[in-house]
């Protein structure tokens, strides 16, 4: 298993995945295999990985980070046709060193260049939107949404090598254009809408989306210039933005259809196209729209529970083989444990069960923690500090 929360991830997912993509030739093929994961959308449900990676034990930001990493190394290979993933670490290293925002420049001076550790720490910090554990935890939004930006910008640095800054701003430009836009067509408004415009105004990094609402009513898609969008990947990300912002309980009008048409147009791409994603984005959503941050909302407090119990479940499930190992290694505990569903200890066997539970506790920092004061209510703070609390030996990505 990886566990991207702890050191040393990239490197095992690289010893464990083949990387034979035999779309490398086929954009369209290709994109679609990465949409119908879910990554275009802002919610991950599989990775396209060989062998195949469960996300079933998986954290939401978990997923994202193996997801984009994925991804991008898709869009490398697809460019350069290599699967030399020492040279895709560095470029990828290079291509986040030059992108990132100001917020993160501490971070570029902290992790040394071109390796596993660094891209981990830029890869992390570019999928978060909360600022700290507290708001994450009260907070719906927990991931950029928007990610596949990265994937475009990255494409075009590999084959320029320019400093993708201005085109990542563009980028995010047309995109919070075209949903505004999508959402002006629409005839019957959710209480979904606000919830996804929030979720694109925490994802963009590089453009006030305060602008964008002042100059909505005049913009057009004439305006947006979409002809400028050549390669097939954004052409098919723009149009699904549309999609993904036109669609409303499953049903889509006949002038929000012909509006997404114009979009595909403007895109020089066929119709067929425009309603084949109309009709994945509605697969998509009524398959998993029970799974969806965005249409279930629910206030901050519940939010906080929900966030909490998920942790929690996440953390003892990652933590029982540990406990079971410990337990291996402790033959009296585990004989006194049997006994006493046969009959009651006496007070010294008592005392060593609880002298013997302590010390495996410290050995597991996770599990001490529901022994403090107040114990639930730390551990969603201190949640992800834990993967670097435990012993080296407990770390899955250095198990092999």
């Amino acid at each position: 298993m990886i566990n991207p929360s702890a050191n040393g991830w990239i490197e095992k997912f690289f010893l464990e995945q083949k990387h034979q993509n035999n779309l490398q030739n086929k954009p369209d093929l290709l994109y679609k295999s990465i949409r119908s994961s879910g990554f275009v959308y802002g919610h991950v449900v599989s990775i396209n990985t060989n062998p195949q990676i469960s996300i079933k034990d998986l954290k939401t930001d978990e997923i994202s980070k193996i997801a984009l990493l994925s991804t991008l190394f898709d869009i490398y290979f697809y460019v350069t046709n290599s699967t030399d993933s020492s040279k895709f670490i560095a470029l990828a290293n290079a291509f986040y060193v030059q992108i990132a925002p100001k917020s993160f420049s501490l971070l570029n001076k902290i992790a040394p260049p071109n390796n596993n550790e660094s891209l981990e720490t830029l890869l992390n910090a570019r999928i978060q939107i909360n600022k700290d554990s507290i708001s994450k935890s009260f907070s719906h939004i927990i991931t950029n949404a928007l990610l596949f930006i990265d994937v475009l910008a990255f494409q075009k640095y590999l084959i320029d090598f320019e400093n993708p800054a201005k085109y990542l701003k563009k980028t995010e430009e047309i995109i919070i254009n075209i949903a505004l836009l999508s959402l002006r067509i629409k005839q019957n408004k959710s209480q979904h809408d606000n919830l996804l415009i929030k979720l694109f105004e925490s994802s963009v990094r590089y453009t006030k989306f305060s602008k964008f609402l002042e100059l909505e009513k005049s913009s057009s898609i004439e305006s947006l210039q979409l002809a400028n969008f050549t390669n097939v990947f954004e052409k098919l990300y723009l149009l699904d933005i549309a999609a993904m912002t036109l669609w409303s309980d499953g049903k889509i009008e006949n002038d929000e259809l012909y509006f997404l048409e114009t979009i595909a147009t403007s895109l020089s791409l066929q119709n067929t196209i425009a309603t084949e994603s109309n009709a994945q984005i509605d697969v998509f959503i009524k398959t998993y729209k029970n799974e969806i941050p965005y249409l279930n909302y629910s206030n901050p407090v519940k939010h906080f529970y929900d966030h909490t119990t998920e942790n929690v479940s996440f953390l003892l499930n990652r933590n029982k083989t540990r406990l079971l190992k410990e337990l291996k290694q402790s033959k009296e505990l585990v004989s006194l444990l049997r006994q006493s569903t046969q009959r009651d200890l006496n007070a010294d066997e008592k005392k060593k069960i609880k002298r013997q539970l302590l010390d495996v506790f410290k050995t597991i920092p996770s599990f001490a923690i529901f022994m403090l004061p107040g114990g639930s209510i730390l551990l969603p703070i201190c949640i992800r500090f834990i993967p670097q609390l435990l012993p080296s030996a407990f770390n899955e990505n250095l198990s092999e």
